[in-house]
């Protein structure tokens, strides 16, 4: 065996998906640091308070949702309006020893209940909002008294409860936790992959022609053995087409191939022209689709004619005939046809 070469394939799907691990763990590292410095917890689960709570303490400590049995709230007269819409009312009641201004949604307080003997809310702590500024000086003109004074006797802290149950939030832990469990996901599964390349995707679409394991372990020995041509990332042996480059790995059978075509790509910035790249294009039988992106065109069309003369039923080159005679060997509109023969017997 060359020893270069020896289970190559399957270093190959080791070395890739041990590369495709960093951005999954970069991106979880990154949302552990935003549940450090932002109170994700709280706002999943906040913790019960009693109407006895210390806001202040509770807001320092970076728990700022909170879950809260409040009692005796009183109608300020005054709402929090977004565009045509009401989204809060302002309440006051006393948490502790202190006047806190409540942010009820429209739902707990019926549209602005004078008075609310007991309620349960899941709120947001805020401090110094500009709306509670602005109450400040409503309720400063109609007592006829100074801001100051008011700000005086009411607590800087307020709870919201739309501010805990918005949109905005609800989208944000939901993204956060979505993102965050795919990319879990994308490290357990790249994990397993670079332990057993056997059970990873390219071995697995190997199954519509036989056993993966098997076909690996053939592929490998053919290509440790005596490789009938190759380019940098592309080789072909006696019975297989292989890929292993940076943008992935593919294992096809040459006699399961029915189409092969390149496809040129100008690379240019502005008006300047870089280069030109081929990216060579294969379909196999089962709907197996193979791309292998940015390879030079004397490797593409060596790979091109070395296939075409391995297997003489394949279909070269791209035209609108090859794309029909592909689409009838493939099936791709049998189901369509079936559903409209049964729509035409029913009409």
């Amino acid at each position: 065996m060359t020893p270069n070469l020896d289970h190559y394939i399957s270093r190959h799907i080791r070395a890739y998906y041990k590369h495709k691990l960093v951005a999954p763990l970069i991106y979880l590292a990154l949302l552990l640091i935003i549940a450090f410095f932002y109170p994700i917890g709280s706002m999943v689960l906040p913790p019960r308070m009693e109407k006895d709570c210390d806001l202040a303490k509770q807001y320092k400590s970076n728990e700022n949702y909170i879950h809260i049995d409040l009692g005796h709230l009183y109608f300020t007269g005054y709402t929090k309006r977004w565009l045509d819409s009401t989204v809060g009312y302002y309440y006051y009641t006393t948490v502790g020893d202190d006047c806190v201004v409540v942010l009820l949604s429209p739902e707990s307080c019926q549209q602005g209940l004078p008075e609310i003997e007991n309620i349960s809310i899941r709120g947001k702590i805020l401090y110094r909002s500009n709306a509670v500024n602005k109450l400040y000086d409503n309720l400063a003109k109609d007592l006829s008294w100074s801001a100051s004074g008011i700000a005086s006797t009411i607590s800087p802290y307020m709870i919201s409860q739309p501010d805990a149950e918005d949109f905005s939030t609800t989208l944000f832990l939901t993204v956060y936790f979505a993102t965050g469990f795919y990319a879990f996901c994308s490290v357990i599964i790249y994990l397993l992959y670079s332990i057993w390349p056997q059970i990873s995707s390219p071995c697995q679409r190997l199954h519509h022609y036989g056993k993966p394991s098997q076909i690996l372990a053939q592929a490998e020995e053919e290509l440790a053995t005596l490789p009938q041509l190759a380019t940098e990332d592309m080789f072909i042996t006696e019975h297989y087409f292989i890929e292993t480059s940076k943008y992935g790995v593919a294992i096809v059978p040459i006699s399961e191939m029915i189409w092969i075509y390149k496809y040129s790509t100008l690379h240019k910035f502005l008006w300047h022209h870089f280069s030109i790249s081929y990216t060579l294009h294969i379909t196999a039988n089962k709907r197996q689709y193979i791309h292998c992106p940015k390879n030079i065109k004397s490797d593409i069309d060596g790979i091109i004619d070395y296939l075409s003369e391995a297997n003489h039923d394949m279909l070269v080159g791209f035209s609108e005939e090859n794309r029909l005679k592909v689409e009838e060997i493939q099936g791709d509109l049998k189901p369509l046809k079936k559903f409209w023969a049964f729509l035409s017997k029913k009409v």
